[in-house]
């Protein structure tokens, strides 16, 4: 059954609901700070998947949507970075750009081990660590094309999308009980925390706030313009040496419009309406990408390169644990830190936001993540993940 462009819409708010009522009727989810887009679209999966196997009968969503959804919220990410807020995250933003170095890293050192280890040609070790991790679809698409192309590895492109759809989940699934374990070592500071500073956009997405029509329609159009000017942006550096995924060049189109009409004294935006613009476009976007997971298709990974992802996710927990915490100062600012690490270190950004506001919902504000993983996440890595891959690609073992 093929359900329409309206429909999914439906089916996404729907979800929505469902895994907010998960959450606060289900003690475990509450407890491990399961997000809620997280919660509602995997159980629908599951039940999805569980239908497929029982009786054969599928359910396609059209997620046309989804891109949009996701481009929206980078937008209102870039939107809401005024230099001020930047500068003040700068040398901590310094600081956790080298952690995620470190990630990048190693995970390549895990995909390439463990394909030699298992026999594997070491491409596909590649393939199964930053490159579809911590790059997600957009990257592990571009990528697996070259790997075709000049390596002969077939079915690349299909392969890697598995196992960025894996990343996405799992992203969404430990950064909560990763937070709650190292919340053990720090005092929950509640909902004082921070009191004295604005909190960013995106850290109280259940708050509320005051709109007029005429300042949202204002923020929709500096909005539309950020995906505009993405779209341009990233068709005329395509094919060039400095090539960067769409949702980056929008993500910039967002910083520069802000910036610029401020700097001009032309417009200021309105942080509330973009708020609650780049939130709904958040939740819609996870929700979708989470209930249209085909399950079934993921069963066709080859065992080894499941056991490759399993040890990813192992080492993506244990690295928040033991380096994003301790190196980001080992506080509570710390903490959701370390969720949002696990959330854009094995799927994207959006799980990443998703993870921190599980976490300072319940425990309270953090500022600074707010401020940092955005920026690094939505970025930065995507700059640096291109030039670890292509150091791997230079070694002589390839």
């Amino acid at each position: 059954m093929n359900i329409s462009g309206y429909g999914s819409l439906v089916a996404a708010s729907l979800v929505l609901l469902f895994g907010r009522l998960l959450v606060e009727r289900i003690a475990f989810l509450k407890a491990l700070t399961i997000p809620e887009p997280v919660a509602g679209g995997l159980v629908v999966a599951l039940l999805m998947l569980l239908m497929q196997q029982l009786t054969g009968f599928t359910i396609k969503f059209d997620t046309s949507l989804q891109t949009p959804l996701m481009l929206a919220f980078f937008a209102t990410i870039g939107l809401s970075a005024n230099l001020a807020s930047l500068k003040a995250g700068g040398s901590l933003m310094l600081k956790f750009l080298l952690v995620v170095l470190g990630l990048l890293l190693m995970q390549n050192l895990i995909g390439i081990g463990m394909a030699t280890l298992l026999g594997l040609d070491r491409h596909l070790g590649l393939l199964a660590g930053s490159m579809t991790l911590s790059g997600g679809h957009g990257t592990g698409a571009a990528w697996s094309q070259v790997f075709t192309e000049q390596f002969g590895i077939q079915g690349a492109t299909e392969l890697a999308m598995a196992c960025a759809t894996f990343g996405l989940v799992l992203g969404g699934v430990i950064g909560g009980p990763v937070a709650k374990f190292l919340l053990t070592k720090v005092r929950a500071p509640g909902a004082q925390h921070n009191q004295d500073q604005v909190p960013s956009n995106f850290e109280e997405p259940q708050a509320t706030r005051l709109i007029t029509v005429n300042s949202f329609i204002e923020s929709l159009a500096l909005i539309a313009l950020s995906l505009a000017g993405g779209e341009l942006l990233a068709a005329a550096i395509a094919g060039t040496a400095v090539e960067l995924p769409t949702f980056v060049c929008v993500l910039f189109c967002g910083v520069l419009l802000r910036n610029v009409l401020a700097g001009l004294r032309l417009h200021q935006v309105f942080d509330r309406e973009v708020s609650v613009l780049g939130n709904v476009s958040l939740a819609l976007f996870l929700a979708m990408a989470l209930m249209s997971l085909r399950l079934w298709e993921l069963a066709d990974l080859a065992l080894p390169i499941l056991l490759i992802l399993a040890v990813q996710t192992l080492g993506m927990a244990a690295y928040a644990i033991v380096v994003t915490f301790r190196v980001m100062g080992g506080n509570y600012d710390a903490v959701v830190l370390a969720a949002g690490h696990c959330g854009f270190g094995l799927g994207a950004t959006p799980t990443a936001i998703a993870n921190m506001q599980a976490v300072t919902h319940r425990f309270g504000p953090s500022h600074l993540a707010f401020i940092v993983v955005p920026m690094v996440g939505a970025f930065f890595i995507d700059i640096a993940n291109a030039l670890v891959i292509k150091l791997f690609m230079a070694l002589p073992i390839y």
